[in-house]
């Protein structure tokens, strides 16, 4: 099979270890445990400096708040939920529902266009794999050919002293993850209450608590790399929404082909040989144990350590950098620069514009929500030439601030309104009230058995807050 049939079809590898294998799997279907290399490189700096990024508002957003409400509460419980610090319910639930569609199609579009840069970069499960368990587990039991021989090691006092520091320190950060999630369900203040008073007097929450860190152990110190090649949908969905235009990790297999051994003072040019000296670095620093000169592959998750690793061994033999890289395999195939393309950059606007409809959704949903809603089985009344009916109010105050409100009605006109109770209503943040009014009109004024009402809630600066279109009812007339 030749180079230049595509780099997604395989190549023949002279050695057999890393023949015909998937990366977490042998030949018989058993799992291969992955021992990376330790990787470095200016990819590598990159991923640190955004990881130390991403973990700091991980660990700091639940004590973040803004205008007194949380920056991000997800409470199915207790029905509670703030987004970005704005207070959400089960009224605005189409606005969460929009924000879902929305959020699909963004990665929908980001794939097509920019690949997997997001699990590489951004995925909590990257981010907590590689740049916290694993950085622990280099220190404990050391690089890739220590880990090995330790676990072919037998159970002496080395290696029971290492598994039982490095099985405890994963117990101990998966139970700090555990209690951090749960802020973000019901807040740091309730965390910090039922830590205090003790599991005898939270049993359930102490059950659910110790259910996530063990899920969270499970998922780092046994599961791993599997929950990206097997479990996620999301590597799944790439494989249809990946085409030749799409940025990733590429190994260049017109420069790398055909592949030998690195030997000093040789023209690798005139003996045709490639760039590529078959070092096998870009596998052993794979975290999903994948060989990149395969072509594109599910298991890759664009973490860039292949990148940093030839590049690496490209400097040491002297050959151009870039063998492995961020590139469209158009290029490759075509031996084209990187360049922006159009495509890219329509795709890039439309995705700030899906941000900012997201922000707009947000935002734009006004402080106060009002119903109006006639009683079941209720009617009108006329007395002394005038038709009333009644109406129960349902106010929600969205914001953080006290509201004193008054009701009118906007059209028709010459309503008049009788409160049960005081005529302005005074609604605490984040608070919903319930009431009843009736609303009265001149029985001249009303030409139809239902007449179409629009009534205003107003705060005491005379603005108006929210607006309901309902109908008001009266007798039946035969117009002529």
């Amino acid at each position: 099979m030749s180079a230049e049939s595509g780099s997604s079809k395989f190549v023949e590898i002279e050695n057999d270890t890393f023949r015909n294998s998937v990366g977490t799997m042998d030949e018989t279907g058993k799992r291969k445990w992955v021992f990376p290399r330790k990787p470095k490189g200016k990819y590598t700096n990159y991923r640190n400096y955004a990881s130390y990024l991403m973990l700091a508002i991980f660990f700091g957003l639940p004590f973040v708040k803004i205008n007194g409400n949380p920056f991000l509460l997800i409470n199915l419980i207790d029905r509670r939920f703030f987004i970005l610090g704005q207070p959400f319910y089960l009224q605005d639930f189409f606005i969460l529902a929009l924000g879902a569609v929305t959020s699909v199609i963004f990665v929908m579009l980001f794939t097509v266009v920019f690949g997997r840069i997001f699990c590489g970069w951004l995925c909590p499960q990257t981010l907590f794999m590689e740049m916290v368990f694993r950085k622990i587990e280099y220190w404990i039991e050391g690089d890739r050919n220590k880990q090995m021989k330790l676990d072919r090691q037998e159970w002496d006092a080395e290696k029971i002293r290492k598994r039982l520091l490095k099985w405890s320190a994963f117990a101990f950060i998966s139970l700090t993850i555990a209690h951090f999630m749960f802020m973000y369900i019901v807040g740091y203040k309730e965390v910090f209450r039922i830590m205090a008073e003790g599991p005898e007097h939270h049993s359930m929450k102490f059950l659910v608590m110790l259910f996530f860190t063990m899920t969270f152990y499970f998922v780092f110190a046994w599961l791993r790399e599997q929950v990206c090649t097997l479990v996620c949908p999301y590597g799944r969905l790439q494989g249809v929404l990946i085409d030749k235009q799409t940025i990733n990790v590429y190994y260049d297999f017109k420069r790398g082909e055909g592949r030998s051994k690195w030997r000093n003072n040789e023209d690798r040019k005139a003996e045709g040989k490639g760039d590529c000296i078959d070092c096998h670095q870009c596998v052993v620093v794979c975290p999903t144990g994948i060989d990149i000169r395969n072509g594109q592959q599910l298991e890759c998750v664009n973490c860039t350590a292949c990148i940093d690793a030839c590049d690496e061994v490209m400097e040491k033999v002297g050959l151009p950098k870039g063998l492995v890289r961020y590139a469209t395999e158009a290029e490759i195939e075509n031996q084209e620069t990187f360049k922006f393309t159009s495509r890219m950059k329509v795709t890039t606007v439309f995705l700030a514009l899906l941000i900012g409809f997201l922000g707009f959704l947000m935002y734009d949903r006004g402080s106060m929500e009002a119903k109006f809603i006639k009683p079941a089985g209720s009617t009108f009344f006329i007395k002394d030439g005038k038709i009333t009916n009644t109406f129960i109010y349902t106010l929600l105050n969205k914001s953080n601030e006290k509201k004193i409100l008054t009701i009118k009605v906007l059209t028709p006109a010459h309503a008049e309104i009788n409160y049960f109770g005081s005529e302005k209503i005074i609604l605490k943040g984040d608070e919903i009230l319930k009431g009843n009014i009736n609303i009265t009109f001149p029985e001249e004024d009303i030409q139809f058995s239902k007449q179409n009402m629009v009534i205003g809630v107003f705060d005491e600066k005379g603005e108006m807050l929210d607006s309901f279109d309902t109908t008001f009812e009266g007798p039946f007339k035969l117009m002529l």
